[in-house]
């Protein structure tokens, strides 16, 4: 099947295909047997029209459009595949000659993956935080756990850091009441922060029954970042008493009968944790660097593609949960302070994330990265984790909305990365170098993995 190529920009290429009506035939034919199969007309039997009186009755136009519709996606596939293109997006397609009985030529314009050259892995370098202090993390961790378990004993003393209050808040705006800053018998361990600043200063010293205000800003539902003034009152101070840290806590708070054996399994968690963070970081960063190493022109409208989707994501997310971006702004840990700012940003992660994609991408097939079924079924366990489902409705999901492909795309991608981290340099803060390895997963995902791969597997297969 005769085709050329004229590259219109580096990103965006014209083919030009003829499709010989020898190709075409098996298509009219099918057209022809379609249409007759669908009317009736007197005279004819049902399915045995002549094609003669279709023409008559319908237009050779109508048919000859259905056939070449039919065999536009297999022309163009052979067209691509012939000149050796890889195209991002959907193409623009024109018939430009219809000649009956000879030949149908149309042209495509489609955005392909420019051309451009990979740096030799080994130049890549990332630099990562040093690790955590073991020891610390696992503390803080014991700590948390036994604040889960502390119990706490009413007190009529005045209230103090760690003690758990509880209380009645009530907004003002210029002496108006806030329907929307106003609480009644809530909880809260004076110290813990994560709510009202100022708080932990007004209600420290007060007894059950006093009160106190003080000035802040909102945090949480439609007035969050305004300003308003708070009067607070102490119901109940309650003093919390942590468990003490032996062997029946142990065996409390885990399986182990020790605590010398619950602190060690819970210091090979963290440590994987710790590594398992330390990884992401890395491959964020080497990826950043290849991203900056490599110039080439991105298709403008498969920028603006990306650029619009996350905007229209955001704008969602945003909506549900009620807040405008300037609101959003003023109480969310963002690099920007303004709209433009916060958009300008958006719009250069999308660009940045765009060029990994590529980049990843023509890794992969450089290196004839190819998909097994078990990284399949694994990418549906770890996607079930995350949502809060089962493998089997992400599989079912997959299957409906014909993720195959994208997934699967996915795992090629970070393969790709994983080849990346190999080679490259990554270093932690203090200048000692980080054994990064791809492969790292948590304990809990290992054990979860096991779990869900018989009940998956079979599925997996078959789709």
């Amino acid at each position: 099947m005769p085709s050329t190529v004229e590259q219109l920009n580096p990103s965006r290429v014209k083919l030009t295909v003829e499709i010989p009506f020898s190709d075409l035939q098996p298509h009219l034919t099918k057209a022809y047997r379609e249409i007759a199969q669908s009317v009736n007309i007197p005279g004819f039997r049902k399915g045995k029209v002549p094609s003669a009186v279709i023409d008559q009755r319908f237009g050779r136009g109508m048919v000859l459009q259905e056939a070449i519709n039919a065999a536009l996606p297999s022309a163009y596939g052979q067209a691509v595949e012939a000149n050796k293109l890889i195209p991002l997006g959907d193409p623009e397609v024109e018939i430009t000659k219809l000649e009956d009985g000879d030949l149908v030529e149309f042209v495509a314009e489609v955005d392909v993956r420019p051309e451009f050259d990979l740096p030799a892995f080994s130049t890549l370098t990332a630099t990562v935080p040093v690790l955590a202090d073991l020891d610390t993390e696992i503390d803080n961790r014991i700590a948390m756990m036994r604040e889960r378990f502390a119990t706490s004993t009413e007190v009529e003393r005045a209230a103090a850091e760690g003690d758990v209050v509880t209380i009645d808040l009530v907004g003002t705006r210029d002496g108006e009441e806030l329907q929307d800053a106003t609480a009644e018998g809530v909880t809260y361990t004076i110290g813990a922060g994560g709510m009202l600043d100022g708080l932990d200063e007004a209600v420290t010293g007060l007894k059950a029954g006093e009160s106190a205000d003080f000035s802040s800003t909102l945090v949480g539902g439609p007035l969050t970042g305004e300003p308003a003034d708070i009067h607070v009152t102490v119901s109940k101070v309650s003093e919390q008493q942590l468990p003490e840290l032996d062997d029946d806590f142990a065996q409390l708070v885990s399986e182990f009968d020790t605590v010398d054996e619950m602190k060690a399994d819970l210091g090979r968690g963290v440590e994987q944790m710790l590594r398992y963070d330390q990884l992401n970081d890395a491959r964020d960063k080497v990826l950043e660097d290849l991203v900056g190493k490599v110039e080439f022109d991105l298709p403008a409208k498969l920028l603006a593609s990306e650029v619009d989707a996350r905007h229209s994501q955001i704008n969602d997310q945003l909506k549900r949960a009620g807040l405008t971006l300037d609101r959003y702004l003023e109480s969310a840990d963002e690099e920007a302070d303004t709209a433009d700012e916060f958009w300008a940003l958006v719009d250069a992660r999308a660009e940045q994330s765009l060029r990994a994609q590529i980049l990843l991408d023509a890794i992969a097939d450089s290196n004839e990265v190819g998909v097994e079924q078990h990284e399949l079924t694994d990418l549906i366990v770890r996607k079930a984790q995350q949502n809060g489902s089962t493998p089997e409705q992400e599989l079912q999901h997959m299957m409906e909305h014909d993720h195959m492909s994208a997934w699967m795309q996915e795992i090629r991608r970070n393969k790709a990365l994983g080849l990346l981290l190999a080679e490259a340099t990554v270093t932690d803060e203090a200048g000692a170098v980080v054994d990064v390895k791809p492969e790292v997963i948590t304990e809990a995902d290992d054990a979860a993995e096991d779990e869900a791969d018989a009940a998956v597997e079979d599925e997996v297969e078959k789709a």
